[in-house]
């Protein structure tokens, strides 16, 4: 077990640390590496699933009403600048915007806003192991890593994935679940017919850092590009054994590996599950059609202004309006 490996777990080890909400969830959008492609000069994720309103933003508006305190959105250098325009580095906390802070004296005293990173695939992980479900790994282990080096006490504890192609109206049940969704030592899922993200469906789920050791387990038994079981004396002493290695077509058997294989180690016995009432996968053109003809007038972007363009200024940079504050629903 690597320093991450030990990290990821160290907090859930102490004893003090084993009840009630965690302090840091950090909220996971996996967009490189899902493989489905419409043809389009942007990605799936910029794909419009209601009234200016796109998959990716959908996605952030559910990372903040379960709950996140910071959202890594992980996505290739050459779709990052599309997203981040769009998106912003920063939204609202639902609960501390607008309509429910009506009483304070004072509301902007006490609105949040959770910050937003983007996230790249490592250069080494390319065409070797960047399949789906390594996008969440991926995400999970950046946080912490770039949490660890601020503070041990702000690495996240527990982890909330949310999928961009994957549509569903439960925004209203996660927002009661969020005690359910940040509780520590059991994990969350959300489930539509008895389905859930351990079966391959695109449906959020929140996770600690010990499942996501074990899926990383999974991605790092796939193949390399040399056989196993050769020792570093016997290639020494046998040219010939660096030549042994696996057909183009067996190389990094990872990066086709699916998500419900990765995510098979997660314990699911005894976690909290939401049935959500409708869902769409929208990874296929049929899927996506599918949902615009049933759903799309019925899915709305909020109007109460948690979703505004947000950009973090740098020291000494007066705050302006955004230009895309003026193309709020």
């Amino acid at each position: 077990m690597d320093t991450v490996d030990e990290g990821m777990l160290d907090r859930e080890k102490d004893p003090a640390q084993r009840l009630g909400n965690v302090y840091h969830m950090a909220g996971i959008i996996p967009v490189a590496g899902h493989q489905s492609d419409f043809g389009f000069q942007w990605d799936n994720a910029l794909m419009p699933v209601g009234e200016n309103y796109t998959a990716i933003e959908r996605s952030v508006r559910e990372c903040a009403t379960a709950g996140c305190h910071t959202i890594w959105i992980v996505c290739n250098p050459d779709i990052s600048p599309l997203i981040r325009d769009r998106v912003g580095e920063g939204v609202h906390d639902p609960l501390t915007y607008g309509y429910a802070r009506r009483y304070d004296p004072i509301p902007q005293n006490s609105q949040k806003i959770i910050p937003i990173y983007y996230v790249p695939i490592a250069a080494k992980d390319i065409g070797r192991i960047d399949c789906y479900a390594w996008s969440i790994i991926h995400g999970a282990v950046t946080s912490w890593e770039t949490s660890r080096e601020m503070s041990k006490w702000v690495t996240p504890e527990k982890y909330f994935v949310s999928f961009p192609l994957g549509v569903h109206n439960s925004f209203s049940k996660i927002k009661k679940a969020r005690q359910d969704i940040r509780k520590k030592g059991t994990n969350w899922f959300l489930s539509h017919d008895g389905k859930t993200a351990k079966d391959g469906e695109h449906l959020s789920f929140s996770i600690s850092g010990k499942d996501l050791v074990e899926c990383r387990k999974v991605i790092r038994a796939g193949t390399g590009k040399y056989l196993p079981g050769l020792t570093y004396e016997e290639l020494t002493s046998d040219k010939e054994d660096w030549e042994k290695s696996y057909p183009l077509e067996e190389r990094w058997s990872a990066r086709h590996f699916s998500l419900d294989k990765v995510l098979e180690p997660v314990i699911i016995e005894g976690a909290k599950l939401l049935e959500a009432s409708w869902y769409y996968d929208i990874t296929t053109w049929y899927g996506y059609t599918k949902y615009f003809s049933q759903r799309s007038r019925t899915t709305k972007r909020p109007t109460n202004g948690a979703m505004k363009h947000h950009v973090w200024h740098g020291l000494g940079v007066d705050d302006e309006n955004d230009e895309n504050n003026d193309n709020e629903e």
